[in-house]
C-alpha cells in the first residue's frame, strides 16, 4: 500500500461490499468490515438495503454521515473501538436497531443526540469505555432494553430513569467513579464514598427461589468485600458474577469478545 493511501486508510469500494455480505443461518445478511483500517464511514454500504447487520468495529471511523439514518434496515450495528467523538441525530431514524455496540470510542456526552430515544426496538446498547458523564433523558423511552453497558466511563451518579426501565436485566457499570451517600440513626448523610459498582436489574418475580437466593447472597458478599471483610471473599464473588452474568461483564471491545458473543449467547436463550 502506498503511503499516501495508508494515511488515507482503506477505501471501501461497492464491489468490496457486496463480497463481504455473508447469510447468516437465520437467512438475514451480514457485512462484516471490521479491522481492515477504515478511516471514514464507507457511505457504499447504504446502497445494500438488504443488509440488516453492520460491522464497522476496529476501525478508525471519526464520524458518521448525517444520512445514517437511511440505512434504515439495519437491526445490529456494531461501532465499537473506533475515534467517534459523536452521533448525528439521524441515527434515530434507525428505528429497526435491536443491538447497537458504540463501546470503545471517544464519545461524550454531548455527542449523544437526544435521538437515541427513538430507537425503541433496542433490546441491546453498549456505550462503554467512552468519556460519558450522562445520558440524553429522553432514553427513558427505550422499555425494551434489557443489556446496557456503561463501565469504563465517567458517572459520578447512575441516571435515574436507568431504574425505571422495567427490561432491564443486565447493566454494567464497572471502573466509574459512582458515589453514594450514607445516613446515620439522625438521617444526617455521611461524608459520599467513591467505589467501583455493579448493579444487575431483574424482577424478583423472574427468578426462582434457587436464583432469588443466589442473588441475596451475592448481594451480602459484595457488601462484605467493600467493608474489606475477607479476601478471599471478594474472589469468590467476582468469580460468580463472571459465571452468572457472562453477557455484560466484561467490555466486549477486546479482541476476542465482540458482538459475535453476544449473538452466540441470545442463540443459545
Amino acid at each position: 500500500m502506498a503511503k499516501g493511501e495508508q494515511a488515507r486508510g482503506k477505501r471501501v469500494t461497492l464491489k468490496m461490499a457486496k463480497r463481504a455480505v455473508r447469510l447468516m443461518p437465520d437467512g438475514r445478511r451480514r457485512l462484516n468490515l471490521s479491522n481492515m483500517g477504515i478511516t471514514a464511514f464507507p457511505r457504499c454500504v447504504l446502497k445494500l438495503p438488504d443488509v440488516v447487520e453492520l460491522d464497522l468495529s476496529r476501525n478508525a471511523i471519526r464520524e458518521l454521515p448525517d444520512d445514517v439514518g437511511a440505512f434504515a434496515s439495519l437491526v445490529w450495528l456494531d461501532l465499537h473501538s473506533n475515534k467517534l467523538e459523536a452521533v448525528p441525530e439521524s441515527i434515530g431514524r434507525l428505528e429497526g436497531l435491536t443491538h447497537l455496540n458504540l463501546s470503545n470510542n471517544r464519545l461524550t456526552s454531548s455527542g449523544l443526540p437526544p435521538t437515541l430515544g427513538s430507537l425503541t426496538h433496542l433490546r441491546s446498547l453498549n456505550l462503554g469505555m467512552n468519556r460519558l458523564d450522562t445520558l440524553p433523558p429522553t432514553m427513558v423511552a427505550l422499555t425494551g432494553l434489557q443489556e446496557l453497558g456503561l463501565f469504563d466511563n465517567l458517572f459520578a451518579a447512575l441516571p435515574e430513569f436507568v431504574r425505571v426501565l422495567t427490561c432491564l436485566t443486565k447493566l454494567n457499570t464497572e471502573r466509574n467513579p459512582l458515589s453514594y451517600s450514607q445516613q446515620d440513626a439522625s438521617g444526617e448523610p455521611h461524608e459520599k464514598l467513591g467505589f467501583e459498582e455493579n448493579f444487575y436489574f431483574c424482577k424478583e418475580s423472574r427468578l426462582c427461589k434457587t436464583c432469588l437466593e443466589r442473588c441475596r447472597e451475592d448481594s451480602e458478599r459484595q457488601k462484605r468485600a467493600m467493608r474489606g471483610e475477607g479476601e478471599r471473599g471478594g474472589r469468590v464473588l467476582e468469580e460468580k458474577r463472571k459465571r452468572m452474568y457472562s453477557g455484560l461483564s466484561t467490555p466486549n471491545s477486546v479482541a476476542k469478545a465482540n458482538q459475535d458473543v453476544w449473538r452466540r449467547v441470545e442463540e443459545r436463550h
